[in-house]
């Protein structure tokens, strides 16, 4: 199934594109809200998929991304990145294997830069890469009876990392929140099972859901402005400090043995319109940039954002337009 008929078929089941370029079933505070208290199903149209093949594509991988991807397992999922020399996240994945390959979630916006940039270091390997975004449609389920959702259409539920299914993989994010990665060819099936049983949301609304969770996407907008550890993405599984060299990893390395780091991950909130790569500020200087945001279920935006430490903990953070973030918390992941 073409993409463009995936997406046909959603509009056919009330999904609609918002001039922002959002996907969603209705009014977006009201799926946020959803989306908290209720069990939600989700199209993850903002994510595509890499896929990595070869006799040779564990060993690719794990001489380029920052996670150890020779100790993932079959049954297993984690956190990874790319990064610059400079030791800047040029994008971040959810990486899980299928039979032999390996497939990477990532953000839709960087696919193809992605697959042209990594290209360029397949040389000799044996290693083949492909963009899997349509064959493989990728659904979030989440909520409190999310596991029961899951069930009632006949798929299986990981208590830990993944499980495989005839057509897809099951990943578990977090409890009773997960991401399906089926096969086009039955996501169609699969997304009126999970929809008779579960509330349709948009992208905004997941979105949200990854905010609370403090897990970071990188897009086209906050592309190498970040060291993982900036994301705390470290205490997600995402960085390994045992593992070779990759692209950056001395200066990574030096982020986390030396202590200088004095920039780190945030939660906002804001009664205003909020946007990833959105600069904030602390009295006249710049202090920060927002990786994410999504509208609130209580109004206004939240959002992640790297900040200064010395400005967040002196409060006063306003955006680019001016106002003034209500709420900063630090993350305690």
């Amino acid at each position: 199934m073409a993409k463009i008929s995936w997406l046909e078929f959603l509009a056919s089941a009330g999904a609609r594109t918002e001039e922002s370029g959002h996907l969603v079933f209705g009014s977006e505070i009201v799926e946020s809200r959803l989306a908290r208290d209720a069990t939600v199903v989700s199209p993850l149209t903002h994510l595509s998929v890499v896929g990595f093949s070869g006799d040779d594509a564990k060993t690719y991988l794990h001489n380029l991304f920052t996670s150890d991807v020779e100790g993932l397992g079959a049954d297993a999922s984690q956190y990874s990145a790319w990064c610059s020399p400079q030791g800047r996240m040029l994008a971040n994945f959810i990486l899980y294997r299928d039979q032999g390959a390996y497939h990477a979630l990532l953000s839709a916006d960087l696919l193809a830069t992605t697959i042209k940039r990594l290209r360029m270091y397949v040389l000799r390997s044996k290693v083949e890469l492909s963009d899997e975004s349509d064959a493989i449609a990728l659904f979030g389920v989440s909520g409190p009876d999310a596991p029961e959702v899951l069930r009632a259409a006949a798929l299986p539920v990981p208590l830990t990392g993944t499980a495989k299914f005839d057509g897809g993989t099951l990943i578990r994010i977090e409890d009773r929140r997960y991401i399906a990665a089926i096969q086009a060819d039955a996501a169609r099936g699969v997304w009126k099972k999970l929809a008779g049983k579960a509330t349709p949301v948009g992208v905004p609304a997941w979105r949200w859901l990854d905010i609370r969770a403090g897990i970071p996407w990188i897009t086209q907008a906050t592309e190498e402005k970040f060291v993982p550890q900036m994301l705390g993405f470290e205490k997600i599984g995402g960085v390994s400090f045992t593992k070779g060299c990759y692209p950056g990893q001395e200066v990574v390395a030096r982020s986390q043995y030396l202590g200088r780091l004095k920039r780190h991950l945030y939660r906002l909130h804001t009664e205003a319109s909020a946007r990833a790569g959105e600069p904030v500020y602390s009295a006249e200087a710049a202090c920060g940039t927002l990786v994410c945001a999504a509208p609130s279920p209580e109004g206004g935006f939240d959002a992640l954002g790297v900040l200064l430490d010395e400005a967040a903990q002196a409060g006063g953070i306003r955006s680019e337009s001016g106002q003034l973030f209500d709420s900063v918390e630090a993350l305690e992941i």
